[in-house]
């Protein structure tokens, strides 16, 4: 039992790509995601707190960073497949959580046991920083869908995973985040030049 175990699986997600089995311009992998979720969720708790919400920036952090660890054991599940029913997501939550527990168990020093336990947790939750990890994944799905549209892929998984990401933003209970990214990201992301007509399915998830 060594730390050194839990290092070395950094490369692991690495290896993982998200959205598997689908011809894409660019792959991306978990460890990238990961890093990209942390940066969009300390911009959106920046604008948080200056709007007066009080931000506990560790826990925003933690909750990021190590969000998706738990995919080198079961790797990247699409969400229309993870989300396909109640009961299936609650099974993938438990076999995520148990396999996650053996690990900590197996591989981390008992002194670090307990943090490790804190930190691996599910972070998506009703705190401020859950919901900013909320807001934060599903922006990232948004990009990496909305860079294939752009680029002409015709693929129609992408168009689906732009309108489930895109719609599940505009329902996050984060006034100040969610009107900034409908008033300013959304308008930007329109002006972009596209192969396929992003801008009209973005308007029409807006209306609904």
């Amino acid at each position: 039992m060594g730390i050194h175990k839990f290092f070395m699986s950094m490369n692991d997600l690495e290896r993982i790509i998200r959205c598997p089995g689908r011809f894409k311009f660019e792959e991306h992998n978990v460890a990238a995601h990961s890093w990209k979720v942390s940066q969009y969720a300390m911009f959106f708790a920046t604008l948080e707190e200056n709007n007066g919400a009080t931000i506990n920036w560790k826990s925003l952090y933690e909750k990021t960073i190590n969000h998706d660890f738990a995919e080198i054991f079961i790797g990247d599940i699409k969400t229309p497949v993870k989300h396909a029913s109640p009961e299936l997501k609650q099974m993938l939550t438990h076999v995520e959580e148990k396999m996650m527990e053996k690990f900590i168990m197996d591989e981390i020093p008992k002194e670090f046991q307990p943090v490790f336990f804190d930190r691996m947790k599910e972070g998506k939750d009703d705190t401020i920083e859950g919901r900013l990890l909320e807001l934060a994944d599903k922006l990232d799905q948004v990009y990496e869908a909305f860079a294939e549209l752009q680029r002409g892929n015709t693929d129609i998984e992408f168009v689906n995973m732009y309108e489930t990401a895109l719609r599940k933003i505009l329902h996050i209970p984060l006034e100040t985040s969610i009107n900034y990214f409908k008033e300013v990201i959304m308008q930007e992301i329109m002006k972009e030049q596209s192969v396929i007509d992003v801008k009209s399915i973005t308007v029409q998830l807006l209306v609904e």
